[in-house]
């Protein structure tokens, strides 16, 4: 390297502007690992950071010099949250090729850094399938028993860096983890029990250590500690009822040991009321920005309210052998056994990491990847969780058999449904009931063929189009299991309730070479001013319109919701012009263009919901009940209180730029 080499300048973000600057040094050594020419080794300072620690490791060993033109990217290993200084001087001084490496190289737009050192994908079509058990995660009660009488019960509950093993053949993962404690920590986390009317209080703790496993991107908005130590975490009931000050807002974020809060903390312990209706929630991260990278990570897990006196009449399958949580989702490794995430956005430019979809070709189910079970000739029921950040699955059995759908998201159905397949979205879940006496075989594969992304994307592989094996034990048992035809009868859709209509629109925005930029509802980002905000106790129809090419898990936290109808939009580019130019629904007149063909309301997905996919190129009309639906009683809070709720697209990437707004209400 000659000796008049330039000193690099790298910033530490405050989102998109260098507000802090160190000096990098350079010291020649030997690559034995890549090169026979020289490598660049990279010091900071740590007291001209002002002890600002930087997001990510270095690795010092990830380029080379050739008379001084750097290449190899920014020589950066886990640095998206760094910045290089945009001075024309430094692009010239150091080229702008990429490496063979595929890392990026410091251009002339200065552009962030996001190599990864690459991490080499790992093949997974080298794992043998169906070689690890289906594992049952631990179940921790969510209330006492004292005399014979439930009780409420407090409960804590934290995050940990540790490993996982997600197959038999795969080097142990580094994983977040939820657990009681790091030792019993597992992905997914332990399934929690709550019972109806009794309240479970859960203190979540943040143990993780300062710096993430995985990349991400700070030019989308995002949860940042202001010394840039500790990785922003916040817990969102998925489907609860409960108060705002307990819901997770993406901005009540809190780092390890509650040091550093976000501007909506709320507080350490957060109360779950459980007075709702009986049915499947999960819990998983929500931080701003941050929501897909911690998921991606490890954290979710299952929730359960039971109302006893409710469902014992029912007759289903319960117990732990017959009645199993079966969080799906998918996953890429690295060579080393490491969460495989491409590192280099679609538009580096814009964002250098973010891209619009997360997609791994290793399904895992309850934390193995294409597990194996052994079932009884006889009815078993799952709860069925689409956890992966934008995954679609179409499951099916590979020999015909059916699914008897109970319930759908948070509810039980008010009549069982049968169907072939089933789609989910992420986030939504299915409970339904298989029996395995009906099966012509010994084994059957639980399969997927939904494309991805959905519905216009790729089809699916050898790898990801397979889910669970079930081996089936041959002999015929004696089953008293039943699925009655009429469930838990709510409350139908009463129209005549309705106190205002209100117009939803999705849009994508994409790059001069028409790749996502960044999504927004109503053509506003998150940090707008409030629009929605509805009365405590309302009746309300949405008219969700979905401009996009995509199909969006629509997510209203608090509510639950029927979807009514459809329809189609007809002469698609003229309507969206005019929706991208004034961003009004009314004055575009949607109902000009709202008259398409209707497509009917799945039987298994027309009882009450907190997500619904939402079409493109379709207004989904739906309507939304701000109360319980099993009773009348009013909300045991104040779900006026501030930091509010919000609704949101549910493939993680869309969320966390930006497809989320603020949902208020009043009384």
């Amino acid at each position: 390297m000659p000796t008049d080499a330039k000193p690099l300048k790298i910033g530490v973000p405050g989102r998109t502007t260098f507000d802090k600057f160190v000096k990098v040094e350079y010291r020649e050594k030997p690559n034995e690992n890549r090169y026979d020419g020289f490598c660049i080794q990279i010091f900071y300072k740590v007291l001209e950071l002002l002890d600002y620690d930087l997001p990510y490791e270095f690795n010092p060993y990830n380029g080379t010099s050739d008379e001084g033109s750097l290449t190899g990217s920014c020589i950066l290993s886990r640095c998206s949250g760094v910045y290089l200084s945009s001075k024309p001087s430094l692009a010239n001084d150091y080229g702008a090729d990429a490496s063979d490496d595929g890392a990026d190289s410091a251009g002339a737009d200065g552009l962030l850094c996001t190599s990864w050192a690459e991490d080499r994908l790992f093949d997974t079509s080298k794992l043998k399938m169906f070689v690890d058990e289906l594992p049952d995660m631990p179940k921790i009660l969510g209330f006492d028993v004292v005399f014979g009488f439930p009780k409420p019960k407090s409960l804590k509950i934290g995050m940990f860096k540790t490993e996982w093993k997600f197959h038999r053949d795969l080097p142990a993962t580094p994983v977040f983890a939820y657990g009681t404690s790091k030792a019993t920590a597992t992905v997914p986390g332990p399934t929690i029990v709550a019972l109806h009317g009794v309240d479970t209080y859960v203190r979540w703790k943040n143990h993780l250590p300062k710096k993430h496993i995985l990349p991400w991107d700070p030019t989308i908005p995002t949860a940042i500690p202001i010394n840039m130590k500790g990785i922003p975490t916040v817990v969102h009931l998925h489907g609860g009822i409960h108060e705002p000050e307990s819901d997770g807002n993406a901005e009540s974020w809190f780092t390890a040991g509650f040091k550093q809060r976000g501007p909506k903390w709320t507080k350490k312990t957060y109360r779950y009321p459980n007075r709702q209706h009986p049915g499947n929630l999960w819990y998983h991260d929500h931080a701003k920005g941050l929501t897909r990278v911690n998921l991606l990570a490890g954290l979710i897990g299952a929730y359960i309210i039971r109302h006893p006196d409710v469902e014992a009449p029912l007759g289903l399958p319960h117990g732990d052998e017959f009645d199993r949580p079966l969080v799906v989702f998918d996953r890429g490794f690295s060579d080393d056994g490491s969460i495989y995430m491409n590192a280099t956005g679609n538009n580096p430019s814009i964002h250098p990491q973010w891209q619009p979809e997360y997609f791994g070709d290793a399904i895992i189910v309850n934390g193995k990847a294409w597990p194996r079970m052994t079932v009884r000739r006889r009815k078993y029921r799952f709860r069925i969780i689409n956890a992966s950040n934008a995954r679609f699955f179409r499951f099916f059995f590979t020999n015909g058999l059916g699914f008897i759908h109970v319930g759908s998201d948070s509810a039980y159905l008010g009549e069982s449904a049968i169907t072939n397949k089933v789609l989910l979205g992420p986030s939504e879940i299915s409970d339904v009931v298989v029996d395995f006496s009906k099966s012509m075989t010994d084994t059957v594969i639980l399969a997927n063929d939904a494309p991805y992304p959905y519905p216009s994307g790729d089809p699916v592989n050898e790898l990801n189009s397979k889910v669970l094996k079930f081996v089936i034990q041959r002999y015929q048992e004696f089953d008293t299991w039943q699925v009655p035809k009429k469930l838990i009868q709510y409350p139908s859709p009463d129209l005549s309730s309705v106190s205002l209509t209100r117009y939803i629109a999705m849009y994508e925005y994409t790059s001069d070479v028409d790749e996502p930029t960044h999504l927004y509802l109503n053509g506003k980002p998150y940090e707008a001013p409030v629009t929605e905000t509805p009365k405590v106790g309302a009746t309300e129809v949405w008219n969700v319109i979905n401009l996009t090419e995509d199909n969006h898990p629509l997510h209203i936290h608090l509510g639950l919701f029927v979807t009514l109808d459809q329809t189609e939009l007809v002469n698609l580019e003229e309507f969206k012009s005019c929706m991208t130019e004034i961003n009004d629904a009314v004055k575009c007149q949607v109902s000009k263009y709202a008259v398409g063909n209707k497509t009917e309301v799945p039987a298994h997905e027309k009882g009450w919901k907190n997500v619904f996919k939402m079409r493109p190129g379709v207004v989904t009309r739906i309507l939304v009940r701000f109360s319980y639906i099993h009773s009348n009683a009013s909300y045991a809070f104040d779900a006026t209180s501030e930091p509010g709720y919000v609704y949101h697209c549910h493939i993680l990437d869309h969320e966390d730029n930006v497809m989320m707004r603020p949902l208020k209400f009043y009384t």
